[in-house]
This record gives C-alpha cells, sequence and structure tokens, in this order.
C-alpha cells in the first residue's frame, strides 16, 4: 500500500512540474518588452499595441494577439529566441 501511495505522489509531482513548465511559457508578455518598445523609439502606450484587449490576463495574452502582436511572436520563433524583445516592435508592420 506504501508502495501505490508513493507512485502516486510522485506522478502527481511529475504532472505538476511539467504543467507549470508547459504553461509559463505560453504567456511571456510583461511590462518589461512595453519598456523595451518605448526605448526603442516605439509608442507603445499601452498593452493594445501588441493586444486586442486594454489588459490581457496571463491565461488568455497568447489568444489576444493583434496582427503587431502574432508578429512578435512569429519573430520569437523565427530568431529563436527565448522570450519577444520589445525593441523588435519597430520594425512591426503596424497598421
Amino acid at each position: 500500500m506504501r508502495k501505490n501511495g508513493t507512485r502516486f505522489a510522485a506522478a502527481a509531482a511529475l504532472l505538476v512540474v511539467c504543467g507549470w513548465l508547459a504553461f509559463s511559457a505560453t504567456s511571456t508578455a510583461d511590462m518589461e518588452i512595453q519598456k523595451q518598445a518605448k526605448a526603442a523609439g516605439v509608442d507603445a502606450k499601452n498593452c493594445q499595441y501588441c493586444h486586442t484587449v486594454a489588459m490581457p490576463k496571463k491565461e488568455n495574452a497568447a489568444k489576444e494577439l493583434n496582427d503587431c502582436g502574432k508578429w512578435l511572436v512569429d519573430q520569437k520563433a523565427a530568431k529563436k529566441a527565448d522570450k519577444v524583445d520589445g525593441a523588435w516592435a519597430k520594425d512591426c508592420p503596424k497598421k
């Protein structure tokens, strides 16, 4: 009986860690990206520069991207970067 409990605990811990790793990478938007964009001369006044809503929730941030936000995510993949660099927004084909 003790062996089954140990296996269950190990499986539950592994599931939590895998879930945390999977979902932590999905939403990488933060205020640092906006600061980088402003430092590069981009007129990013709020989150709607890249998102469709004024204050995206972390769990929905990837679903609420406008064309510029989608372009930035594509650039992240193309450059094989760990995170979006706000300075890339100056090259975004915005409106």
